[in-house]
């Protein structure tokens, strides 16, 4: 799963799944861009730590839900590496409440950040992607946006609309080669799912078949197996990443 060559863009690739991520492909010699929301101190190591392994990584501070700021980014990496080959749109927050006690805010909050996000990203960084022989688009959904979950309508709701975001933009950018996929991992241990109740952690826990929560790591695999050149025949695909969980 060579990526010697390519340049990957990963939103909310500070931590968890993200940092997972943009470590394992440049493991895998892809150039580094990590965008993050506001954890300089984190992004940097991830930036160190990627350059250790003889790639170029950087980091830009960006709040995806800003159309404007996604441009100029995508603007500056275009910029500094010349290309751009993959992008992996990772950026997601949640603010879990009941349907009856959710706030409108909240729940626009939750879409504008993961839904939206992932939107602005695709929309202009396309634009390079599509210039790639091997464009790859890998956004990161949950099994959540497939089965729902008590207590989580908003973050459902935005990682469904990703399978939806992902099927379109699959369709549109087939004919130019650039493939569109979107993984769905499940309870998988980040500091995200770290803040969840403890009686939703058991729950979760009692309905994995393999009898274990899943690692960033099992998602970072996933994401250099479709950013190679191993995945060029699949595109539109939601691949779950859990454990058996929503068999």
């Amino acid at each position: 799963m060579n990526l010697a060559g390519k340049t990957a863009v990963i939103t909310g690739g500070s931590r968890g799944i993200g940092r997972a991520v943009a470590l394992k492909m440049a493991e895998n010699g892809a150039d580094i861009a990590v965008i993050y929301a506001g954890n300089t101190q984190a992004a940097g190591a991830v930036r160190a730590e990627a350059a250790g392994f003889g790639v170029k990584a950087e980091i830009y501070q960006c709040l995806v839900e800003n159309g404007e700021q996604v441009k100029e980014v995508c603007g500056a990496i275009a910029e500094k590496f010349g290309k751009v080959d993959i992008l992996v749109n990772n950026a997601g927050i949640t603010k879990d409440q009941l349907i009856i006690k959710m706030s409108e805010a909240d729940f626009e909050r939750v879409i504008d950040v993961n839904l939206k996000g992932a939107f602005n990203c695709i929309r202009h960084f396309c634009r390079h992607i599509l210039r790639s022989p091997e464009g790859r688009i890998i956004n990161i959904s949950s099994v959540i946006g497939l089965t729902g979950n008590v207590g989580q309508i908003s973050y459902a709701a935005s990682k469904a609309g990703i399978i939806g975001l992902t099927k379109t933009a699959a369709k549109e950018f087939a004919g130019r080669g650039v493939t569109c996929n979107a993984i769905a991992p499940g309870y998988i241990e980040t500091d995200m799912t770290a803040g969840l109740p403890e009686i939703m952690i058991q729950k979760l826990k009692s309905a994995i078949p393999l009898g274990r929560t899943g690692n960033t790591g099992d998602v970072a695999e996933l994401a250099v197996f479709l950013a190679s050149g191993l995945a060029g025949y699949i595109t539109g695909e939601v691949i779950r990443v859990d454990g058996g969980m929503a068999m």
